[in-house]
């Protein structure tokens, strides 16, 4: 029996798929896209042609000629094929995952399949799955990339979230939370702002800031450099306001 060969770019495949659409036969639904004014249903896929023998046949996992392996992996309801990357069906999701299953649960909230370590202990969003990566407006639910789940429960691509962190940006493009532990550079900016004075004609002024990481809005001392949240301790804050001269206290004045 004969393995399956190197398909494309995007799947190891050793078939082409019929579109149901323009009954044109591509190795994979994204090779068809890529070359179309429209898209593949996957689902509606009912042929398929050897790559080995070019029978044309039923969609199926062997060859019914030469015994040809389309695909170590495939599914029938997507009519994926590829190599073994422990795959499986999510009905809830509606589509393959990379495994294995056994280390992903689905969230019903967030209608998507996340890892085990994050049962529990990630900030549901609503089908958040079904919006597109706020950093390359890529599809999110149905991309072959994984997602990266942010402290603030929104997704970006893992590719998206390493490019994101080395151009030096860690807050969240959708809410602008910090999507790291920031308590380190905190207490860097605590240290650069004490020593770094205000001339004295800004020295007695104050300003209202809102937080984005815990939404706090409050009153805090104006600096030319970062100003603190007043209530967890941040420097991701916006200015609310205008600058107000901060009045003397009775006991001050005296």
């Amino acid at each position: 029996m004969a393995t399956c060969s190197p398909g494309c770019e995007h799947y190891t495949r050793a078939c082409s798929l019929k579109a149901p659409c323009c009954s044109k036969f591509y190795i994979c639904r994204l090779c068809h896209d890529e070359n179309e004014d429209h898209q593949m249903d996957r689902f509606s896929v009912s042929v398929v042609q050897c790559s080995t023998c070019k029978k044309i046949q039923q969609a199926q996992q062997i060859c019914e000629d030469c015994n040809t392996v389309f695909g170590e992996y495939y599914c029938d309801i997507c009519h994926l094929y590829d190599k073994n990357k422990k795959q499986y069906h999510c009905t809830q999701c509606g589509i393959c995952r990379i495994g294995p299953k056994e280390k992903f649960f689905h969230c019903t909230k967030c209608n998507l399949c996340l890892a085990l370590d994050l049962q529990g202990k990630h900030k549901c969003v609503e089908n958040v799955s079904r919006q597109n990566c706020p950093v390359c407006m890529e599809d999110m639910h149905t991309s072959r990339v994984s997602a990266q789940v942010l402290p603030c429960g929104h997704l970006l691509h893992s590719t998206c979230y390493s490019d994101m962190l080395k151009r030096g940006s860690y807050r969240c493009p959708v809410c602008m939370q910090s999507a790291v532990d920031m308590t380190q550079c905190w207490q860097n900016l605590d240290e650069e702002v004490s020593q770094t004075p205000m001339p004295t004609e800004y020295q007695n002024m104050t300003v209202m800031v809102l937080c984005n990481d815990c939404h706090v809005r409050g009153a805090v001392p104006f600096h030319v450099l970062w100003m603190k949240c007043p209530g967890c301790g941040s420097y991701n804050t916006v200015q609310d306001g205008m600058l107000v001269e901060q009045q003397p206290s009775q006991q001050e004045q005296h």
